[in-house]
């Protein structure tokens, strides 16, 4: 069976969403938006509180790292989403967008156009913030961004006890200045997630221009000659083809998208001739750069029940999903993930070189120590703003329904084992503290006998973890290395782009949904452009 369409976009995640909806805007295009998962139907995903349950599971690839050479040689679980709406489906909600130096720095990097004065209008004009406005918010982007409706009580003692550690409360992460420490901002509209699937693309999905394929595995981008001309995919057993006349978008995230180059034959030739790939494109870039945030954690138990931990017991969970629908309150409305701050490991930096990340529970995601069964607990998540480690993506066979081999090389270079540790010292300050040390019992993780800068260190090798913040493998400049072009065009090939996270020159030092969507909202321009 064939179809054809003007676009082709592969991936439905934060920016195949918003593409999809951006391109479709124009009658006379006939967009068609695929997707390997399936429909945001579990009811977990609307749900703020719904992350703590898909850090693993049927809305993930169940992705794994290879062993970790310098932490401890683990395998460390990856998390990525394989569900409409990507990891704005699955993610902690958190909106931040990152340093303005960041946007700088990519130019510096060869991505001329995207300083943070290009890139500002972006931002805004996917956001639909409730709270904060004037020339540093949007209020009505399809991206809905809110306030918690009501932070837990220990999340507001994490906030105090910052300040008296000394870092400054901050109500706004993206505002004037990034660094301090208060409450995050959601991608909630009305206590319920504003995914990019809930906010860009449900709205349009009944144009007649725009067609969504989900359960579909792209098994290659096809080419004639040096231009792609659509994709071949497998739905249901059975394989179809999807011509683009004018253009195939790849939207499949920063490990999908090297994955789909390379068994389409770009990529790095000699690992393609291994597999018996036939080359399209030598790019030795493809899959090379993978950039991710090492997240270490500090766990602690509370003495009374206040934290989130107490509704995994079903009579407090009945009780709190009845809050919910009945009353759209309660603690599902929380996302976990709640309080933060932006702060210096280094002190000689001009900028925080820090994040970290409160949870009103312990043990909420997959790997995560916990607490004692029948106790309480809260969880500080601190990790390095901008590693120098970088990893690979290659691939296992030359079948593409084998996953790819993921390494992103964490703590390769010794200043970013340097950085974690000190947020892992920070951590433990922030938690004694007098207005933590109200609630917390013990710090289990890392327990007392973690004292000297050899243990610290060992601690952050053996408890570190993904952030899910994977970057960077197909990177936009203009070396020998890069992949695409600044207007996000794959060097050498003509009808095709790469408008993810993928193409990021380097990591922004936040989380990093809400640049995704920003580079995707301005890669619709330059389609548009294009036609």
């Amino acid at each position: 069976m064939i179809n054809s369409f003007d676009y082709v976009i592969v991936g439905g995640g934060s920016a195949g969403c918003v593409l999809a909806a951006r391109l479709s805007e124009d009658p006379a295009a006939r967009v068609c938006l695929i997707e390997a998962g399936d429909r945001d139907k579990n009811p977990l995903i609307h749900m703020p509180v719904g992350f703590a349950k898909m850090t693993t599971g049927p809305l993930t690839w169940g992705l794994e790292t290879v062993p970790q050479k310098y932490a401890m040689n683990r395998v460390i679980p990856y998390a990525q989403a394989k569900v409409l709406g990507g990891g704005s489906s699955i993610n902690a909600e958190v909106y931040t967008r990152g340093h303005p130096s960041d946007y700088d720095r990519w130019e510096q990097e060869g991505a001329e156009g995207w300083g943070f004065k290009e890139v500002q209008k972006y931002f805004l004009r996917a956001e639909g913030n409730t709270v904060y406005s004037g020339a540093l918010h949007g209020t009505e982007g399809p991206l809905g961004v809110s306030n918690i409706p009501d932070p837990n009580p220990l999340t507001k003692a994490f906030a105090k006890s910052c300040q008296e550690y000394g870092i400054p409360y901050n109500p706004d992460f993206n505002g004037e200045r990034q660094e301090g420490a208060g409450i995050y901002q959601l991608t909630t509209r009305n206590n319920r997630r504003c995914s990019a699937a809930v906010g860009y693309l449900k709205p349009v999905l009944g144009r007649p221009n725009l067609t969504l394929v989900t359960g579909a595995l792209v098994l290659r981008v096809v080419f004639e000659g040096a231009r792609a001309v659509g994709i071949d995919y497998v739905v249901g057993g059975k394989k179809l083809h999807a011509g683009a006349a004018t253009e195939v978008v790849v939207t499949a995230g920063a490990i999908g998208t090297p994955k789909l180059l390379m068994h389409s034959g770009v990529g790095p030739a000699a690992h393609l001739r291994s597999l018996g790939i036939p080359i399209i494109q030598d790019l030795g870039g493809v899959g090379q750069n993978l950039t991710d945030h090492y997240g270490v954690d500090i766990v602690a138990e509370i003495r009374n029940r206040e934290s989130l931990d107490k509704y995994n017991e079903l009579r407090w969970m009945l009780w709190a999903g009845l809050q919910y629908a009945l009353f759209n309150s309660g603690p599902v409305t929380s996302n976990v993930v709640e309080g933060g701050a932006f702060w210096y490991g280094d002190k000689s930096e001009t900028r925080p070189d820090l994040q970290f990340h409160f949870l009103a529970g312990a043990g909420a995601e997959a790997g995560v120590p916990s607490v004692p069964k029948g106790t309480s607990g809260v969880t500080l998540n601190s990790y390095t703003l901008r590693p120098k480690s970088r990893g690979t993506v290659t691939l296992r066979s030359s079948d593409p329904r084998d996953l790819p081999l993921v390494d992103p090389n964490f703590l390769s270079d010794p200043d970013d084992l340097r950085i974690s540790v000190e947020g892992v010292k920070i951590s433990c300050e922030i938690m004694r503290q007098a207005s933590l040390q109200k609630y917390v019992k013990t710090i289990h993780f890392p327990d007392p006998n973690v004292r000297t800068q050899a243990d610290f260190e060992d601690y952050a090798r053996k408890f570190g973890r993904t952030s899910y913040h994977p970057t960077c493998t197909c990177r936009m400049g203009t070396d020998e290395m890069s992949v695409v072009d600044p207007k996000l065009r794959i060097h050498g090939l003509e009808g095709i782009r790469i408008c993810d996270s993928s193409v990021m020159p380097s990591l922004v030092g936040s989380n990093t949904n809400a640049p995704t969507i920003m580079i995707a909202e301005r890669a619709s321009d330059f389609i548009k452009g294009n036609r």
